[in-house]
């Protein structure tokens, strides 16, 4: 083959390739490239008990073969889950109050995302609201 019947871009390819240049051409074959393990999540909450508006620090454990990008914290409120805030860099944690009309118990749980939008939630930690 002639280097005259080579289109362009794939002779600029060549040059570059051939004099160490940073252009790089691979097709990725076979298992293990793609992230497709959602993260690893576990949430802590401190103090177990606590009072209306009292503070609360909520600590996220999260993993990732590809690594994390954000963890979110949400308190349960009936069925509604409520985002109390994010996170993007390990330690994980929030810091937040007990609601002033909150009785008997608080439940509170973590969101782990991925560098490819996959998440994953803790377990709900419940919290103890007392006089």
């Amino acid at each position: 083959m002639r280097a005259r019947n080579l289109p362009p871009t794939l002779l600029a390819a060549l040059a570059l390739a051939g004099c160490g240049g940073g252009l790089s051409i691979g097709v990725g074959i076979g298992f293990g490239g793609l992230d497709d393990d959602p993260p690893e999540v576990s949430l802590a909450v401190t103090p177990t008990t606590a009072a209306p508006g009292d503070a609360l620090q909520l600590v996220a454990a999260a993993t990732d073969d590809y690594g994390v990008d954000l963890v979110r914290f949400f308190r349960v409120d009936g069925a509604t889950a409520v985002l109390l805030g994010t996170d993007g860099s390990a330690p994980y944690r929030l810091d937040t109050t007990v609601p002033g009309g909150a009785g008997g118990s608080l439940q509170f749980y973590a969101r782990a995302i991925d560098a490819a939008g996959q998440g994953r939630d803790s377990a709900l930690v419940t919290v103890t609201v007392g006089p």
